[in-house]
């Protein structure tokens, strides 16, 4: 199964109420995603599922102020629900629109990567696979994150393990 991020759009009044009721939280994410009407398309969703790692490493190296397990709030305890709020969400959307693709590709270093032991850790394999992996994964997190501030949402950050 492997570990991974997901994001779906949140509504101000859901986020607040997650932060008080994280089973609530839990059960709505849950029931968002396993909706017959998923995906909504009024409610944007997307992520880089296991890609995370791979992107964190490349903006980290652009120093993009943007980290997925340290940004946002914690809701669940166990660490695998957290919630960012429309300002969040409107400042990462601006910042990733701000950082084209080539700029990430060029710190693009496989074999540092697999040195670092950046998850999922298989960057040597196929290198060329790997990057478009990884951009096809970044350009769904700049459309999810473009798409929720447009419409003024905040989100839910998922994190399975």
């Amino acid at each position: 199964m492997g570990v991974s991020i997901g994001f779906i759009s949140a509504t101000t009044k859901e986020l607040d109420r997650a932060e008080q009721d994280p089973g609530w939280a839990n059960a709505f994410v849950y029931e968002l995603y396993t909706s017959e009407d998923f995906p909504m398309p009024d409610r944007p969703y997307g992520g880089p599922e296991k890609a995370w790692a791979g992107l964190q490493f490349l903006i980290d190296a652009v120093e993009v102020q943007f980290d997925f397990l340290m940004d946002g709030g914690q809701i669940v305890d166990d660490g695998t629900l957290f919630g960012w709020s429309a300002e969040q969400v409107a400042g990462v959307a601006r910042d990733l629109r701000a950082t084209p693709w080539e700029q990430l590709a060029a710190h693009y270093v496989p074999e540092k990567m697999m040195s670092e032991g950046v998850y999922p850790n298989t960057w040597r394999f196929d290198a060329e696979g790997e990057l478009a992996w990884l951009e096809s994964a970044y350009d769904d997190l700049v459309g999810f994150f473009t798409a929720a501030a447009g419409a003024g949402y905040g989100a839910f950050m998922t994190f399975s393990f």
